[in-house]
C-alpha cells in the first residue's frame, strides 16, 4: 500500500521541480523588465529615456517639420559654446530625487540662454552619463539644450545631435551623423569642420522663424 502510494508521487516530483524552478526564473526576470523605481516615481525621466522616434527628440515639444538644424534651434532653450570646467553628482533640489550628474561651463560663445564669459552649471539625469553621455574636464562642446525641466534637469536636444565637439582651434568638428543629417544644410553641408563664425550664420538664419 505504502508503495503503491509513493510511486504516483515519485513520478510527478520532476514536474514539481520543474514547475518551481521556472516561476523563480520567471520572477528574476520580471525584476529586469520592472521599470526602475526611480524612473517610476518622476514620469518626466521615463520620458526622456524612451528612444527619439524623430532626428530631434521633443520632451513633449511639437515636431517641426524642415531642417534638423532648424529644428534644433527652435526647440533649445540653451545655446552655447565653451570648455568644461567641473563635473560632479547633485542629489537634487528636494534631497529626495533621483542623483544628477552636474557640468559646469566656462562661456565662450553663447547663443541662446547664456552669456559670454559666465560659469554655466547644467544638470542632468544621472542615467545619461550611464547611457554613454558624457563629458571630460577640459573638453570644448557646443550644446543645443533643452530648457530646464521643473526638477531642474536638461539634456542635449536629440541627444548626439545636439552636441558638437569643438577643436584647439575652435572649429566645430562635425560627426558622421551630423554630416548625414545636415548634408542639405547651404552653409553646413559636406562639411566635416565648421569655422564657428559660419556655424553661427546658420543658425542665425532659423532664429528669426521662431
Amino acid at each position: 500500500m505504502t508503495r503503491s502510494w509513493w510511486r504516483p508521487l515519485a513520478a510527478c516530483l520532476p514536474m514539481l521541480v520543474a514547475t518551481l524552478l521556472c516561476g523563480q526564473d520567471a520572477a528574476g526576470r520580471s525584476e529586469f523588465l520592472t521599470p526602475n523605481s526611480e524612473m517610476t516615481r518622476y514620469p518626466e525621466l521615463m520620458e526622456r529615456a524612451r528612444p527619439p522616434s524623430s532626428p530631434i527628440a521633443s520632451r513633449g515639444e511639437p515636431v517641426v517639420s524642415g531642417s534638423p538644424l532648424g529644428q534644433m534651434v527652435r526647440v533649445a532653450g540653451i545655446v552655447f559654446s565653451g570648455r568644461v570646467t567641473s563635473i560632479g553628482r547633485a542629489a537634487g533640489f528636494y534631497g529626495h530625487e533621483p542623483v544628477s550628474t552636474s557640468v559646469t561651463f566656462h562661456v565662450e560663445q553663447a547663443i541662446r540662454g547664456a552669456s559670454p564669459g559666465e560659469s554655466l552649471t547644467i544638470r542632468e539625469w544621472a542615467g545619461l552619463w550611464g547611457a554613454g553621455e558624457r563629458y571630460r574636464v577640459g573638453e570644448r562642446v557646443l550644446l543645443f539644450l533643452y530648457s530646464p525641466s521643473k526638477l531642474g534637469l536638461t539634456s542635449p536636444v536629440g541627444g548626439a545631435m545636439g552636441r558638437f565637439a569643438m577643436d584647439s582651434r575652435g572649429m566645430i568638428v562635425m560627426s558622421p551623423r551630423h554630416v548625414g543629417d545636415l548634408s542639405s544644410d547651404p552653409i553646413l553641408g559636406g562639411k566635416t569642420v565648421v569655422p564657428y563664425a559660419d556655424f553661427a550664420l546658420a543658425v542665425r538664419r532659423f532664429k528669426g522663424q521662431e
